[in-house]
């Protein structure tokens, strides 16, 4: 079985040695919120994570199950006492406002918490991970009596929330749902409808479910201008918050699937269900942007925790494993063979986890910083770029996390050999849960293309250009410093290679719209290893000027240097195949794939 300890301290390294956190939630208004009250919040969640939830995980690959005769589905044995603990601890409400019961925590402590949730246990972590998107829509688009009747047991854990967009016939494209909404006469609405891939859309967790639900009015222009979105609650629920009785929709099935089997994900039934109107009429789909950006920054952590829970056991299993002797010659004489962690190519794949995995939550971490300068700084100019901050990178942390989560599950899996493959050591799990996260949420490809057609065509660039701001200050100010002088001039090379990439997208998609979708993907990941080239010259000035080991040290440089000579380069066939237009990808004839 795999195991998990949480890494609390490269978590302390990327909060405070490399973001510098302290100072920041101080100027945001947040003094209360030292380096004291996070180690302490960081070390229960660590407790909880390791001790609760991980053990849980294997638990729930068994799978959650349904009734058909009564519609429930119970989750797998001990899930239910997990989410106990968890309300019990107030870890729903980390994040959420005081106003409400929260305890108004900074975003990016939230962000350690996901990470170590997901790494502990992925689909346990789903039930939750969803109702912090449906506070989230709420908080900004809710009126104030479903904030002050809905926000409170969704921010105490009472209730849970789901997040129902897809339909049999409606994917990524939300213009072709088909829900009904009927308004009634006293203002409230009939929902019906079929929604599927409803995550935690029924369950034994919580005493209520509430379901923020795409529908159209009658009145509703043709596409996706022509959604709103409603609150439709399990059991029924007046406006002083009083319970009723249950609301007529059902879970029609469980889906069958490759990972995540302890998650239950649902197709959902709404039989002229009763919901109340969320926002204006017909722009549901801003109030779903909402929940859906706060998702995909969850499931970029996703990525992040699968990925380090398997390099913590890949790592643990290459110290132990005796194989072959090391090619120089036997560096454990004593015994009959060397560790596998002695040969080239193993360490090939350990570093390539150590560089994705920390260099990953470097990313994340920044990105959902910036949210908490979004919402707190007192100065509106930067408010205004901290939030084209996150909405730039928020399709990288999402699309790149999660495709660096699969390979290094998969890498990790390898790692063990033949024994990764069976279920015994819990690696082949990991690798099937890790595959969901590049498609949930919006898939690798749809991320790509909001990257290059809203952020960087349609808002032209001006998430990048604060990035590229912050990256050539960055060098300016640490052209002196000894320890980055085998990394500076590659980083400014990467970045101006970004910069004249940028142009060349928006030049090739002026010209033909193809190449908006042609060049979207291997655009996505010039920026992610272009980042991460960015960030791991920031490590290596950031742990020089720390107080941790020399060993941690030479860690963090020896990984920047591994990363900056075998990974970095990725970024070149990326541009390449950009490049190469989309007539590459196009001028195939459908018929002709065979």
């Amino acid at each position: 079985m795999s195991q998990y300890r949480a890494p609390l301290d490269d978590i302390r390294f990327t909060l405070f040695d490399l973001l510098n956190v302290e100072p920041v939630f101080a100027r945001l208004g947040q003094q209360e919120v030292n380096r004291e009250l996070v180690e302490a919040v960081l070390e229960e969640a660590a407790r909880f994570t390791s001790q609760v939830l991980a053990p849980l995980n294997a638990v729930g690959d068994s799978g959650c199950k349904f009734d058909k005769a009564t519609a429930a589905v119970t989750t797998p044995e001990g899930f239910a006492a997990a989410f106990a603990q968890f309300v019990e601890g107030g870890w729903p409400g980390l994040n959420s406002p005081q106003a409400f019961g929260g305890q108004g925590m900074p975003q990016v402590l939230g962000a350690a918490l996901k990470e170590m949730i997901n790494a502990a246990n992925l689909a346990w972590g789903n039930f939750p991970l969803l109702s912090h998107g449906a506070t989230e829509a709420l908080l900004h688009h809710g009126s104030p009596w479903q904030q002050e009747v809905f926000l409170k047991p969704l921010v105490s854990g009472q209730w849970t929330g789901t997040m129902c967009l897809t339909e049999p016939q409606a994917g990524s494209d939300l213009g072709l749902l088909r829900s009904r909404a009927e308004p009634q006469a006293d203002g409230r609405y009939a929902i019906s409808g079929t929604k599927i891939f409803i995550t935690a859309g029924e369950h034994d967790l919580a005493e209520n479910i509430i379901h923020l639900v795409l529908a159209r009015l009658p009145d509703a222009p043709a596409g996706s201008r022509g959604i709103s979105l409603f609150i439709v609650p399990k059991f029924k629920v007046d406006e002083n918050g009083q319970m009723g009785e249950r609301n007529t929709v059902r879970c029609g099935a469980l889906e069958h699937k490759m990972g995540i089997h302890g998650s239950a994900t649902c197709v959902m039934n709404f039989d002229a269900a009763e919901g109340y109107l969320v926002g204006e009429p017909h722009k549901g789909l801003m109030a779903m942007f909402t929940m859906m950006n706060s998702a995909r920054l969850g499931v970029g952590l996703q990525g992040l925790g699968l990925a380090d829970r398997a390099l913590q056991n890949a790592l643990r299993y290459t110290r132990e494993r005796l194989q072959m002797r090391a090619l120089s010659g036997a560096t454990f004489p004593e015994k009959p063979a060397d560790p596998i962690i002695v040969h080239p190519d193993v360490r090939r794949m350990l570093l390539t986890q150590k560089a994705l995995v920390e260099g990953g939550r470097m990313l994340a971490y920044q990105a959902i910083l910036m949210l908490d300068i979004a919402q707190h700084a007192p100065d509106a100019a930067e408010r205004n770029r901290a939030e084209a901050l996150v909405g730039f990178l928020t399709p990288i942390v999402k699309a790149c996390l999660t495709e660096w989560g699969n390979e290094c599950t998969y890498l990790a899996l390898q790692c063990f050999g033949g024994h990764g493959y069976i279920a015994e050591h819990g690696m082949e799990q990991l690798a099937r849960d890790a595959r969901i996260t590049t498609l949930y949420e919006g898939t690798t490809g749809i991320q790509a293309l909001d990257l290059v057609g809203r952020k960087l065509l349609q808002l032209k660039g001006e998430g990048l250009q604060a990035l590229l701001q912050e990256a050539d200050a960055f060098c300016k100010a640490e052209a002196d410093n000894p320890a980055l002088t085998e990394f500076l001039p590659t980083l400014q090379q990467a970045l101006g290679k970004w910069q004249q990439i940028s142009r060349q997208v928006a030049q090739m998609a002026a010209e033909n719209p193809e190449e908006i979708g042609s060049s979207a993907y291997d655009y996505l990941f010039v920026c992610g290893y272009t980042l991460l080239a960015f960030y791991w010259a920031r490590a290596v000035a950031a742990a020089e000027k720390s107080t941790h080991s020399d060993t941690f040290k030479q860690g963090k440089r020896e990984t920047a240097r591994f990363y900056y000579a075998r990974i970095l380069p990725r970024l070149h066939s990326h541009a390449a195949a950009l490049a190469s237009g989309a007539d590459t990808l196009m001028r195939l004839p459908a018929e002709a794939f065979g």
